[in-house]
């Protein structure tokens, strides 16, 4: 997979999505700042680029190797030039590699960027798991 350059905030959904789908962690690698952070829907937090992919890189070649995302914009914020908060929708599709067998997990991600170079990269990124805050129940949207 080429390199790919994020020109507008809205493209980084996409872009998550497509290296996630092609287990692609060196093109995941790229949307991120050298000193991002990452928290994924387990809590678990990481800081910099190579922490990012070597926390993703044995799940893709493992529970998550035939898994697929889907992704969906809600919102771009700018907070300052150059910088913006945007959110989106990302449900995630496990298959059959994956210990509780196939199922669908959604989750909702918060992501700030930094404009660099004529890009925009990850600086932090959170991914929250949807649950019933009753039962702690894992929900799907729409349901």
């Amino acid at each position: 997979m080429s390199m790919t350059r994020i020109e507008q905030p809205e493209d980084v959904p996409a872009a998550f999505q497509a290296a996630w789908n092609a287990h692609d962690m060196a093109a995941f690698g790229r949307l991120f700042d050298d000193d991002a952070t990452f928290v994924n829907r387990f809590g678990h937090y990481v800081r910099g680029v190579e922490a990012i992919v070597a926390m993703h890189t044995p799940i893709h070649s493992t529970i998550y190797s035939d898994s697929t995302l889907s992704n969906e914009l809600i919102d771009v914020v700018p907070i300052a030039e150059g910088a913006v908060v945007i959110h989106f929708w990302s449900r995630l599709s496990a298959g059959a590699a994956h210990p509780a067998g196939p199922h669908q997990v959604d989750t909702l991600i918060l992501a700030v960027l930094k404009k660099q170079d004529e890009q925009w990269l990850i600086k932090a990124l959170e991914n929250v798991t949807l649950t019933n805050p009753r039962t702690g129940e894992v929900v799907l949207r729409g349901q």
